[in-house]
């Protein structure tokens, strides 16, 4: 009896090992193909960029240097913005911003909605049922409404556009989670440590949500490129980032009129912003495939989408 205690107080330790020992797995699996190089390849490229372009910046991203929509040339090579500022100081300088606040509202987003989708798998009943009732309310609203909505009225500070962006996002993570931790949830070895008498708050943190990291896992770049696409636009219609501080949504939007006299301005930022987003959603993709096989990849991708768990 005691070498039978013994084994299964082994088993019960190694299982975060082998949990994690997938997700490295799955990490390697994905890197292994050229979707899933190229797309962490594109992603690190455009954070280097974000992050030490500041210091790489040949002049300062507010001061004039030239004529408004100047032509590329020698000392500017993209040219002047709609205010006579070097397009490239501004490209090398307007992505930091942009990626701690898609970063912090993907993590907060993906914290609140694991959490809330794992309360209702294990809970199930009443509560579990109130807590998705919830979310269907939030997913009934378009997501750049809602956002919209709350920044108009409270403001466009930093921390509320954080925050209304993981509102808007924490439902579709909690619905793809809710029907990952069904699953789990189900399973001998989270029923038995639920016999024995631990709280339900210690069998979801230390049996469920090990259980769930490769899921999370994906579930997080793919939230990171929409958080990217919906702060871009946001910025694009003038909130967030307040001139003349430079942001690639924002440096859209003051070259649009002068595109045709220097197209740098728009098309710049637009390049940098499509291959972070694609680089993001490739990465993923790939991580989707090695996790779960290319099928269920592709229902895994279309359902965190849609806010849909998968079934």
């Amino acid at each position: 009896m005691t070498v039978q205690t013994l084994r299964s107080g082994r088993a019960r330790n190694d299982g975060p090992a082998r949990r994690r020992g997938a997700l490295r797995r799955t990490l390697t699996a994905a890197l292994s193909t050229g979707r899933g190089r190229v797309g962490l390849g594109l992603m690190l490229l455009i954070i280097a960029l974000a992050f030490i372009g500041p210091y790489l910046a040949p002049n300062d991203p507010t001061m004039f240097v030239g004529p408004p929509y100047a032509p590329p040339s020698h000392g500017l090579p993209l040219g002047t913005d709609d205010l006579g500022r070097d397009v490239l100081s501004r490209l090398l300088d307007g992505g930091w911003y942009l990626l701690l606040v898609a970063a912090a509202a993907t993590a907060a987003a993906v914290a609140v909605g694991a959490m809330a989708g794992v309360i209702a798998a294990y809970r199930q009943g009443r509560a579990g049922g109130a807590i998705m009732r919830v979310t269907d309310v939030f997913l009934a609203f378009p997501q750049i409404v809602f956002v919209l909505l709350l920044v108009s009225v409270l403001g466009a500070s930093t921390w509320l556009l954080i925050v209304a962006v993981a509102i808007v996002q924490a439902p579709q993570v909690a619905r793809v989670v809710y029907g990952a931790a069904q699953d789990v949830c189900e399973r001998d070895f989270v029923k038995a440590v639920a016999l024995w008498g631990v709280p339900p708050r210690t069998v979801i943190r230390r049996q469920v949500m090990p259980s769930l990291t490769t899921p999370l896992a994906v579930e997080g770049g793919l939230r990171l490129g929409f958080s990217i696409i919906l702060i871009s636009g946001l910025n694009f219609l003038g909130f967030g980032v307040q001139p003349p501080n430079p942001s690639w949504g924002v440096m859209v939007n003051e070259n649009l009129l002068g595109i045709r006299a220097n197209m740098w301005g728009v098309i710049a930022p637009a390049i940098v912003l499509a291959l972070l987003a694609v680089g993001t959603n490739m990465f993923a993709d790939s991580l989707a495939r090695a996790a779960f096989g290319a099928e269920q990849a592709e229902d895994f991708v279309a359902g965190s989408a849609l806010g849909v768990g998968p079934s």
